[in-house]
C-alpha cells in the first residue's frame, strides 16, 4: 500500500486540536507558530506571536536567563520536562503570571532545529497539591496534638485512680469492722475494673493516632510463654481449666511487647469464655513463620459471628442491654496491634466445642538474646520480710498521690519522707543520707522525670539506691529501663499490695 503523504492543513488542524497548547520557535528563540490553544492562554492571537521572541510569554525577571537557558538546551536538543524541579511561571498578554508545565522537543525541519514547546496551565494541580500539603500538615499537628493529650491523658487520668487505689489499701489495713471491711472489699474491685477500662481505651486511642510506635527486635517465645503461664496459671486453676504452655524453642521477629499484649488478651479471653476442659499455648511452623496458637476448648464462636469479633464493644452471645462482664475491647485492640505489626491473625471456631487464634510471625535470623525479667514477676516472686521504720524516699509532685503513699506506707511500718519535685529530693538527702528506697513518679513537674530524679540521687548518696519507678506512660521507652537489676518500673495505678509487695523485695 503506497504511503500518503499527510497534508500540510491536516498536520495543522491536528496540532491545534492537542490539548496543550504548542509553541514551535527556532534556534534563535523565535516563534514559527502557536497552536489555538495559545489564544486562551496567554491571550494573544496565534498569528501574532509568529516572529516574536519565545521570551515574550515569560515573567520579566525570568526573560534574561532564560535566553541561556535556551543557547544551552540547543547544544544538546532533547525530549525532557522544561526546569525539572522548578515552580514554572508564564505571562499573558495582560501581564498576569501563571504556573505552567512545559515538555521540550527538539525536532528537524530539513537542516534547521526546532524545539517543539508543550505548556500546560498547572493553577489547579498546584492548588490542590497545596490544599493537600495543607491538610497533610493540618492531620500532622492533629496527630501531634493528639499524641500529647494522649500523654498527659494517661498520666492525669491515672492520677486520681491511684490515689484511690493506694487510700483503699490504706483503710482495707486499717479496718477493723466487717461491714467497712466488705465495704473496702467492693470499693477495690470497682477501682480495679475503673483501672482495666481506662487502660483499655487509652490503649486503642494510642494505637489510633500512631502514638504507639513498634519497636522490631529477635526475642524467644518460651521466654513470652512462660511469662503467660507465671499471670494465667492462677486464674486458670481458679476456674477448674487446665492451662497447658508447650515448650517452644523458637525465635521470632517482632515486638515483644505488641505480641505479648495480642497473646494476653487472647489467653484471657479463652480463659473467660472456657468453663470446662484446657487453654493451650502453643507453636507450629509454615515456612519462615512461627504460628502462636491460643487453643481453647470453651463455648466458640458462631460462624455467624466471626466477622464480628474484633469490632468494639462486641462480646459473643452478649446482648446490648444485657449485663456484661468485660467490655468487649480485648479483641478489637488485637486486631489494632496485628495490623500495626503487619500480622495476619486466623481464627477457627466451633459452638460448644472451642476456638483456636493463630498469629504469623516471621521466624527470628539469629537466635535472640535472652529477655530480662520483668518487674511483676520479681513482685510476685518476693517473700514479704517486715523492715519497721525504714528510711524511705517517696518523690510525687501530685498531692493527692503523694499523701496517699505515704499514709499506706506509713502503715505498714515505713519511715516516709515526700518530695514533690528533683531539688526537694535532693534537699532531703542532706537530712536523711541513709534512705533504703526510692520510690519516685515518671512524669514530674518542670518536665523533669523520674529517671531523672533516681540518676540524680544515686549519684547524690554515691549508691546504687533501689528504686521503684511508678508511671502511667505506656510508650516504648518504658521498655529500656529494665535493664537495672535495683530498678523496678510499675503502670499506674499501681495495685497497693503490688507496691508493698516491690518495697519488701528491693529492701529485703
Amino acid at each position: 500500500m503506497p504511503h500518503t503523504m499527510l497534508s500540510s492543513d491536516l498536520i495543522r488542524r491536528v496540532l491545534d486540536s492537542a490539548p496543550d497548547a504548542l509553541i514551535i520557535s527556532d534556534a534563535a528563540g523565535d516563534i514559527v507558530y502557536a497552536s489555538q490553544q495559545v489564544e486562551g492562554l496567554f491571550g494573544y492571537d496565534a498569528a501574532e506571536l509568529v516572529g516574536q521572541k519565545i521570551e515574550i510569554l515569560l515573567p520579566d525577571q525570568f526573560r534574561a536567563r532564560h535566553v541561556d537557558h535556551r543557547i544551552d538546551y540547543g547544544k544538546s536538543p532533547r525530549v525532557r520536562p522544561m526546569g525539572s524541579g522548578l515552580d514554572l511561571f508564564a505571562r499573558r498578554r495582560d501581564g498576569s503570571e501563571f504556573p505552567v508545565e512545559i515538555s521540550l522537543s527538539p525536532t528537524q525541519d530539513g537542516e534547521r532545529t526546532l524545539v517543539v514547546a508543550a505548556i500546560r496551565d498547572s493553577t489547579e494541580r498546584r492548588q490542590f497539591q497545596n490544599a493537600l500539603r495543607e491538610a497533610r500538615e493540618a492531620a500532622d499537628r492533629a496527630n501531634e496534638a493528639k499524641s500529647r493529650f494522649l500523654a498527659t491523658a494517661s498520666h492525669d487520668l491515672r492520677q486520681p485512680l491511684q490515689a484511690l487505689s493506694l487510700l483503699n489499701g490504706t483503710l482495707r489495713r486499717l479496718a477493723r469492722d466487717e461491714m467497712m471491711a466488705e465495704a473496702l472489699a467492693q470499693q477495690e474491685q470497682a477501682i480495679a475494673a475503673m483501672s482495666r477500662l481506662l487502660n483499655t481505651l487509652l490503649d486503642i486511642s494510642k494505637l489510633e493516632s500512631g502514638a504507639i510506635k513498634p519497636e522490631i527486635t529477635d526475642f524467644k517465645v518460651s521466654t513470652l510463654f512462660e511469662e503467660m503461664r507465671g499471670e494465667f496459671a492462677a486464674l486458670a486453676i481458679n476456674k477448674g481449666l487446665n492451662l497447658e504452655v508447650e515448650v517452644c524453642g523458637d525465635g521470632v521477629h517482632s515486638d515483644p511487647a505488641l505480641v505479648g499484649q495480642v497473646v494476653r488478651n487472647l489467653v484471657a479471653n479463652a480463659i473467660k469464655y472456657t468453663e470446662k476442659g484446657r487453654v493451650c499455648l502453643r507453636c507450629a511452623h509454615d515456612q519462615d513463620l512461627v504460628k502462636l496458637q491460643v487453643i481453647d476448648t470453651g463455648v466458640g464462636i458462631p460462624a455467624a459471628e466471626l466477622a464480628r469479633i474484633y469490632d468494639d464493644f462486641y462480646q459473643v452471645g452478649v446482648s446490648a442491654n444485657t449485663s456484661r462482664d468485660g467490655y468487649g475491647l480485648g479483641l478489637s485492640i488485637v486486631s489494632r496491634i496485628v495490623g500495626l505489626l503487619g500480622l495476619k491473625i486466623d481464627v477457627q471456631s466451633e459452638p460448644g466445642r472451642g476456638t483456636v487464634f493463630t498469629i504469623g510471625l516471621p521466624a527470628s535470623a539469629r537466635q535472640p538474646e535472652p529477655a530480662a525479667a520483668s518487674s511483676v514477676s520479681a513482685a510476685a516472686s518476693a517473700k514479704p520480710s517486715a523492715a519497721p521504720r525504714m528510711p524511705i524516699l517517696l518523690v510525687e509532685d501530685d498531692a493527692r498521690v503523694r499523701n496517699a503513699a505515704r499514709m499506706l506506707l506509713n502503715v505498714e511500718g515505713y519511715d516516709v519522707t515526700t518530695a514533690a519535685s528533683l531539688a526537694e529530693a535532693l534537699a532531703a538527702t542532706e537530712k536523711t543520707p541513709d534512705f533504703r528506697l526510692l520510690v519516685t513518679d515518671y512524669h514530674l513537674g518542670s518536665e523533669e522525670t523520674g529517671v531523672e530524679v533516681i540518676a540524680a540521687i544515686r549519684r547524690k548518696l554515691a549508691s546504687q539506691l533501689p528504686a521503684i519507678l511508678v508511671t502511667g506512660d505506656t510508650s516504648t521507652v518504658m521498655r529500656h529501663l529494665q535493664c537495672d537489676d535495683r530498678l523496678r518500673t510499675v503502670s499506674k495505678p499501681i495495685d497497693p499490695d503490688e507496691l508493698l509487695s516491690l518495697v519488701r523485695e528491693l529492701t529485703a
